[in-house]
């Protein structure tokens, strides 16, 4: 394994809980800039505190959660774990985020041991390779608002190739109005541990989704106000997020000021890892 890059090992001490007993775990903050925690880290920090509860033989297979407050990022976080269900086949989950004593995030998690069974997948659409896309992070940086500059720092960690939206670079389809597309993955090599891997997968999967019910409006986000308030992942098969992901994603419905985004997520060689879904808060510019 080649030796890790400065980003890539502070993704790996943010994925590196402290145990304060059985079930009680401590994250470190990480002072973004913007005021409030990025909903992927204290998501990947719960499934990471999750993870740490069940067996190796268990693996997961979905999580479920709800972000209730703002985290500060200057701040550790307080992770609180409920083993609510311990069985041959399926273990459950409920983690709790604590912080300044006030719940500010919900995750439930569910685990299942390897079995035999029936298979089948959607394919993977046709799409042009990461190295044709455009730079996602680069395009962040050469924004001279605030949050696009703090964004670009936030996701350092991460190469990011943006294929197209509905309103450019994708054929239009009237079945699907709002679309997108970007290739992802670590800009560097994670340890080979699959409890990592997820982590680091679900701190990413929080990275352009909610954009994605705005494809079929506006390429300008500057001025909406976006925040996400639940997540989803269905975990299907084992993947590397240190090696490109095509993240395609669809918007189906945005309504009174919320959006709902889901996302195939497929290796470069066609396999079906997993699917995201996410509602948030998109609120046009007022004033």
């Amino acid at each position: 394994m080649t030796e890790m890059t400065d980003p890539v090992q502070a993704l790996v001490d943010v994925l590196t809980l402290e145990r304060l007993d059985d079930n009680l775990f401590r994250g470190g903050g990480t002072d973004n800039g913007r005021g409030r925690s990025f909903g992927g880290h204290v998501a990947a920090q719960s499934i990471m505190a999750a993870q740490s509860t069940v067996g190796e033989e268990f693996f997961v297979h979905s999580m479920h959660s709800y972000f209730l407050l703002p985290g500060d990022p200057t701040h550790p976080i307080i992770y609180d774990v409920d083993r609510i269900r311990d069985g041959r086949s399926f273990e459950t989950r409920r983690v709790a985020a604590r912080q300044h004593g006030r719940d500010i995030y919900y995750q439930t998690v569910n685990f299942h041991r390897h079995e035999e069974g029936y298979e089948h997948q959607d394919r993977m659409p046709e799409v042009i390779p990461p190295e044709k896309g455009l730079d996602l992070i680069e395009l962040l940086r050469a924004r001279t608002d605030h949050e696009g500059q703090a964004l670009a720092e936030e996701w350092a960690v991460v190469s990011a190739s943006a294929i197209g939206n509905s309103l450019r670079g994708l054929k239009p389809d009237e079945r699907y109005p709002a679309r997108q597309r970007v290739w992802l993955k670590i800009n560097g090599e994670l340890p080979d541990d699959p409890k990592i891997q997820v982590g680091a997968f679900t701190w990413m999967s929080d990275i352009s989704l909610l954009g994605s019910t705005l494809a079929a409006h506006t390429l300008d986000h500057s001025g909406i106000q976006m925040a996400s308030l639940d997540h989803s992942i269905w975990f299907h098969r084992p993947f590397r997020a240190d090696e490109w992901w095509l993240y395609d994603q669809n918007s189906p419905s945005a309504q009174g000021g919320r959006g709902l985004g889901i996302g195939r997520v497929f290796t470069a060689d066609g396999v079906l890892g997993a699917t995201v879904a996410q509602e948030g808060i998109i609120r046009p510019p007022r004033g």
